[in-house]
């Protein structure tokens, strides 16, 4: 039997590497959409093969609107990742959830004005479904898995993702409050997108770091304020992480790498031989790389 696919994590403000994973290789790629945010390091985590990359960079080089997503998951595609674990800073929205606190969101409000958000802007127009944009089956993975960790860990919610790289105003984290959404950060909607797109399975693990900026008699959020807290709460983000690797399996009940099977409206007879080439590993397997 062929061994499972690796497991992709990406990690966003303060989770930059995990120091349990036993590092067997960096691998630096070039894709037709430019260069990732770093090199993939492939290893081990409790004994299960994994990828990892840091979104920002190492050293949190690139800002949230500066991220190449489209390098980035191309890239995981390529090296046969088809299971992405994000993990990120995020801001609350409700009173409910608090700073340390995790979410786990299951809908997303793209309100990013300049994001490359799909590998498919031109021939072949593709069309996924995208009303349910994280894998349930990793969800419940993750939750699970936090709970087991002793997390404080919330499931389902909206996240709205921002432009950045500034914070809100005031006015606007009221006016966000107001259409009800639950957390707000600045990178998860365009790498859902891309990752449906891929067929890659997608959960956003959401760190709560601050209250934004709506809520009275607390902290403004600023940079300071989200490195401190992500202290705290990435150690139990790489806790549960390092819990749940070993409980997401290759033959999961899901529909997420199969998003494509019903999404290609253009006829293959007329997709030229580079278009095959450049996306073949998001559409080889419907699309031969050569008519």
């Amino acid at each position: 039997m062929a061994d499972a696919p690796p497991i992709g994590i990406t990690g966003g403000t303060g989770l930059y590497e995990i120091a349990e994973m036993e590092i067997g290789e960096e691998v630096k790629l070039e894709t037709p959409f430019g260069d990732p945010s770093d090199v993939y390091i492939r290893g081990k985590l409790v004994g299960v093969p994994v990828i990892f990359q840091a979104r920002h960079g190492r050293g949190h080089r690139i800002t949230s609107p500066g991220v190449n997503y489209r390098a980035n998951i191309y890239g995981f595609k390529v090296m046969g990742v088809d299971t992405l674990v994000s993990v990120a800073a995020v801001g609350s929205m409700k009173e409910k959830y608090h700073p340390t606190d995790i979410v786990i969101p299951d809908q997303f409000y793209d309100h990013t004005k300049s994001r490359e958000c799909s590998f498919f802007e031109s021939s072949p127009a593709v069309h996924v479904d995208f009303a349910d944009p994280v894998c349930p089956v990793l969800s419940e993975i993750l939750y699970e898995s936090g709970k087991a960790v002793g997390a404080t860990i919330h499931m389902g919610g909206t996240y709205i993702c921002i432009e950045g790289p500034a914070f809100s105003t005031r006015a606007e984290s009221n006016i966000y409050r107001n259409w009800g959404v639950d957390v707000i950060g600045m990178t998860a909607a365009p790498e859902a997108k891309l990752a449906r797109e891929a067929e890659i399975c997608y959960v956003s693990l959401s760190l709560v770091t601050d209250y934004d900026v709506w809520k009275e008699k607390t902290a403004d959020v600023t940079a300071e304020l989200i490195l401190a807290n992500m202290q705290t709460v990435a150690e139990t983000a790489k806790e549960i992480i390092k819990e749940a690797v070993t409980h997401i399996k290759d033959d999961r009940d899901c529909s997420c790498r199969n998003m494509l099977r019903y999404a290609i409206a253009t006829d293959p007879d007329i997709i030229s031989d580079e278009t095959r080439t450049t996306l073949k590993p998001i559409l080889g397997k419907y699309i031969p790389p050569e008519k």
